[in-house]
């Protein structure tokens, strides 16, 4: 993977942080105008269950491109997937993790101003490290450490005076949307950090393992719909409320997941975090504009803290995304290894 960081040009590496950024503060501040905006609101289950559909068909898509001939893609479909009900039952249980996430994305955004929930969204870093010393037996570098607490220090300054759209008319329950992304939070750290320690348990295929997850949470999400709206949704229709915005939320959460899947291997933890920070940075000049958010000191100074500690905890020499085994050898493996 290092390798091809280096082989790769500066300039398509700011290509990848370019469209990285775009698509995360896009995606937020989308989601908000959809469910605030919109007289007609729609059934935000049922966007959920739509973008687990278009996902299946990319990856089913790029798997067909990296298998080379029809007859390769169906044998290994059939080996992998429909021959290996123990693998989808194991993807099941980060299916229904991220079924759950993204159901609490609709709820915070329906409650709380796109600003104040990309940076309180952040609060995923900690969770993620924690999820990664228990499960994945990692640890933490001193500057991690700090940069977690600092993460968390940035987000309750955030919470401690909520700035406030002046724009926005429809009632919100702010402790609902902060509750929500307290379960999402929690959804995204365990779920990423289960997906990779079940896609280094063997050398099956990214698409693969993707098909597998995607495939239960179609299932997931339909058992969302019925029990959420099933009623509301056999009277007024699946696609009731539906608006070309609507559709661009769930392009922009089908893609994007791919997308930032594949391009990741390109960049390093720096780039990823001068993504977060602009995608925050984004989503505050597109709250002001659209929805007349009122900026306050302590979100201010919040957000930086969060912005910066985004930057200290992916420090290229700090990184803990790869495991190093061989700095755990005794010096008799390594005469033994030569």
């Amino acid at each position: 993977m290092s390798a091809a960081r280096e082989n790769v040009s500066l300039p398509f590496k700011l290509y990848c942080l370019t469209v990285m950024t775009l698509v995360a503060a896009t995606y937020t501040v989308a989601l908000r105008y959809t469910r605030t905006v919109q007289t007609e609101l729609y059934f935000s289950t049922t966007a959920v269950c739509i973008t687990e559909v278009i996902k299946l068909f990319l990856s089913v898509g790029i798997l067909a491109k990296e298998s080379g001939s029809l007859s390769r893609l169906i044998t290994s479909l059939k080996e992998n997937v429909f021959g290996s009900p123990k693998e989808l039952l194991k993807l099941s249980v980060p299916s229904l993790v991220y079924a759950l996430q993204n159901n609490m994305a609709f709820v915070a955004l329906s409650n709380l101003d796109a600003a104040v929930y990309q940076v309180t969204y952040q609060l995923k870093i900690p969770c993620t490290a924690l999820c990664t010393v228990l499960m994945l037996k990692r640890s933490l570098s001193k500057l991690q450490w700090f940069s977690v607490f600092m993460l968390c220090g940035g987000v309750t300054l955030v919470q401690w005076e909520p700035a406030q759209a002046t724009k926005v008319q429809v009632e919100q329950n702010p402790w609902l949307g902060f509750g929500a992304i307290a379960v999402a939070v929690l959804c995204s750290g365990f779920a990423g950090v289960y997906f990779e320690k079940v896609l280094k348990s063997s050398d099956t295929s990214l698409w693969v393992r993707n098909i597998q997850m995607y495939l239960s949470g179609i299932a997931v999400t339909l058992f969302g719909v019925y029990m959420s709206d099933g009623a509301q949704v056999l009277e007024k229709g699946f696609f009731y409320g539906y608006t070309h915005y609507v559709w661009f939320v769930i392009f922009l959460a089908s893609v994007g997941g791919l997308y930032t899947s594949v391009v990741v291997k390109y960049t390093d933890n720096i780039m990823k975090g001068f993504s977060a920070a602009a995608a925050i940075v984004l989503s505050t000049v597109a709250s002001v504009i659209l929805f007349g958010l009122q900026l306050t000191t302590t979100f201010l100074v919040g957000a930086i803290l969060v912005c910066i500690s985004i930057y200290f905890y992916g420090f290229p020499r700090q990184d803990t995304t790869k495991i190093q085994p061989a700095e755990t050898k005794s010096p008799k493996e390594r005469l033994d290894t030569v």
